[in-house]
């Protein structure tokens, strides 16, 4: 049985093109180590001082600490679960590492050829007008392979994956300021409550003082300015509870946001029965790369835009695409699968760029800017993370210094108090305005424990936030 000789020609043609495409995937394979880019390495050195003159400690981090070890009061505890659970700029966070995960394999896959396939009928009109037209049938394939010579591709995919690893540092980041947030705002929210308790409990007090004032009016131990000096600051207290209730229920609204519920009530306990954790510890500097999420995602932000230099350099050199065709043609369907239908094709060239109004140089220019804007913001953000370490540590260290004194001061105001009033009791040596003088003292000095008492709360809440405490 003879061979028809269009197959035989197709088949040395064929043949031919194999062998092309044998020349040209070992050319590219010289080629392949040929790659210009440059691997990434950071040159930002933590400085051993970032925390200013704060003791390091390298045997200890409370950073590494889950959320439940720091905070032990348990309705906190259910707060903050319920907010890593319904937190709608957590969910958000969550989605976009998705995205950057779908992007990732996207860059991945790049490396494999493109397929596609096609079948059509129709007919065919020939030139000759007294031809008849005649139908003709194609099923064929396509295929497309870009070779990766200088490492275009191979850098895309570090970016990518970069990109994909900040967002999960992003996402960390995120979980590590609302375990933070909810920390703070309920333990304002308890100091509100106990701000409202004092002034309730000084409202009962300055009300007897003048009920008092009226009967020391009565048998001329004092003036009748006695008593409405007594009463105005009963009301000039009193004034004060709006402010307080308003400031209550704006805080219990914004708890409820980061929960993802509707404004409510906020279960909680009281002010003075939270316990402080005091086993401070902030680890070495350097351990904010890997503890701390948003000093993460600059560093990865780093190295995306570091990969996309390399990504640019690589538009300069000629780029190596092999293209293939195979299928079948013919005018009949009786004959569409014999041998002589067959048709394929392989296609390999190089594409060199040679004018293009400096589309390259500029995308070069905007990658290398882009690239010393995130080492910009890279040293800043870590910088600002030693800062917020150092303020915190600082901060604690201040509340517990003016704790005692505090105290103290408490303790001598009610003596002053009860003192001036039994002296204006029994004898002249006294009037009613160092009576108010010493009331409003205590006062004062009362609301000033509970702002002690919250900022040193809030002290462990930022030092364990700035240290990356929160995510794990």
């Amino acid at each position: 049985m003879k061979k028809n000789n269009s197959t035989v020609e197709g088949m040395r043609h064929w043949r031919k093109r194999y062998h092309f495409l044998v020349q040209i995937t070992a050319f590219s394979l010289v080629l392949y180590s040929c790659d210009v880019t440059k691997p990434y390495a950071n040159k930002q050195t933590v400085p051993d001082h970032l925390y200013g003159d704060a003791a390091a400690d390298a045997n200890a981090n409370m950073a590494v600490l889950s959320w439940k070890e720091i905070f032990k009061d348990p309705l906190l505890q259910d707060l903050i679960a319920e907010g890593i659970e319904n937190n709608l700029d957590l969910k958000t966070a969550a989605a976009n590492l998705k995205a950057a995960e779908a992007n990732f394999v996207q860059s991945k896959q790049a490396f494999l050829p493109s397929l596609s396939g096609n079948a059509s009928a129709g007919a065919y009109h020939p030139s000759d007008a007294q031809a008849s037209n005649t139908q003709v049938y194609q099923l064929y394939a396509l295929s497309s392979w870009q070779a990766d010579i200088w490492g275009k591709l191979r850098s895309t995919k570090r970016s990518m994956y970069a990109s994909y690893l900040a967002s999960e540092a992003y996402q960390q980041a995120v979980k590590t300021q609302l375990v933070a947030n909810i920390a703070v705002t309920y333990y304002q929210l308890l100091a509100y409550d106990e701000q409202l308790n004092i002034v309730q409990q000084s409202l009962e007090v300055y009300s007897k003082d003048t009920e008092t004032m009226k009967i020391l009016k009565n048998s001329d131990v004092v003036t009748g300015a006695a008593v409405v000096q007594s009463a105005a600051n009963y009301y000039a207290v009193k004034s004060t509870v709006p402010d307080i209730k308003n400031n209550i229920r704006q805080a219990e609204n914004t708890m409820s946001l980061l929960l993802g519920r509707t404004p409510g009530p906020v279960k909680r306990d009281s002010l003075f029965n939270e316990q402080v954790y005091s086993e401070l510890s902030t680890g070495l500097p350097v351990q904010l790369l890997a503890n701390r999420p948003d000093v993460k995602q600059a560093e990865l932000q780093l190295r995306s835009y570091f990969e996309q230099v390399n990504v640019a350099e690589t538009s300069f050199y000629p780029a190596l695409t092999i293209t293939g065709q195979a299928g079948l043609y013919g005018t009949q369907l009786k004959n569409f699968f014999s041998a002589g239908a067959f048709l394929a094709n392989i296609v390999g060239g190089l594409t060199q760029p040679i004018f293009n109004n400096g589309l390259n140089k500029q995308k070069l220019k905007i990658a290398q800017a882009n690239y010393e804007a995130a080492e910009y913001n890279y040293s800043k953000v870590l910088l600002t993370a030693g800062q917020e370490v150092s303020n915190a540590l600082y901060q604690y260290q201040m509340v517990d210094e003016k704790a005692q004194s505090r105290q103290e001061q408490i303790a001598n105001l009610e003596k002053a108090v009860h003192f001036t009033k039994e002296l204006l009791k029994y004898t002249s040596d006294t009037n009613y305005t160092d009576v108010l003088t010493s009331e409003q003292s205590l006062l004062s000095a009362r609301q000033s424990a509970i702002t002690d008492k919250l900022q040193q709360l809030q002290a462990v809440v930022n030092l364990y936030a700035a240290l990356g405490g929160g995510w794990k």
